[in-house]
């Protein structure tokens, strides 16, 4: 769905599924038509890479990582979203999306589960509340992962 970024598109499809914003979840999400397409690149979503998303939003970052990326597995934790990205994601074959928190995914099993023959990447638009806790959780896992690329409020980067 390339129209993703028009927020009249965003305010139709959130109303018609009767999505209302979580602030215990920290949900803000990602619309900015120039920014998306920045961190996919940045991130290594290319041919030959398979990517794992942190947190889908309503899936505009997904959509540019999957029309670059081989195959992308999104871990999202709000269930109120898959109907939202079953309608935002349709046209696309190679994305996989998991209702889970990603801090009780066992990811180096995803990894070998969904990305055999993929050099793998992390893209992720992190909330305030949770930035150090998933980054600290990627580092110690020693994932074998290419890249992991985030992007965080400001307030976070500062106590990074």
């Amino acid at each position: 769905m390339d129209n993703l970024s028009n927020i009249g598109t965003i305010k139709n499809i959130l109303s018609r599924h009767g999505f209302t914003f979580s602030k215990s979840l920290g949900q803000n999400f990602l619309v900015n038509p120039s920014v998306c397409p920045r961190i996919a690149e940045m991130g290594n979503a290319k041919e030959g890479f398979g990517v794992i998303e942190i947190g889908t939003g309503i899936g505009v970052l997904t959509n540019e990582l999957a029309k670059r990326a081989d195959k992308v597995v999104a871990v999202e934790i709000d269930t109120r979203l898959m109907p939202v990205l079953e309608e935002t994601l349709s046209e696309h074959d190679n994305i996989k999306v998991i209702n889970d928190d990603v801090l009780k995914v066992d990811l180096k099993k995803l990894i070998a589960d969904e990305f055999q023959g993929l050099d793998v990447a992390v893209c992720a638009n992190l909330p305030y509340y949770i930035t150090s806790p998933i980054i600290m959780s990627l580092l110690e896992q020693r994932l074998p992962v290419k890249s992991i690329t985030v992007m965080v409020q400001k307030e976070a980067a500062l106590l990074l």
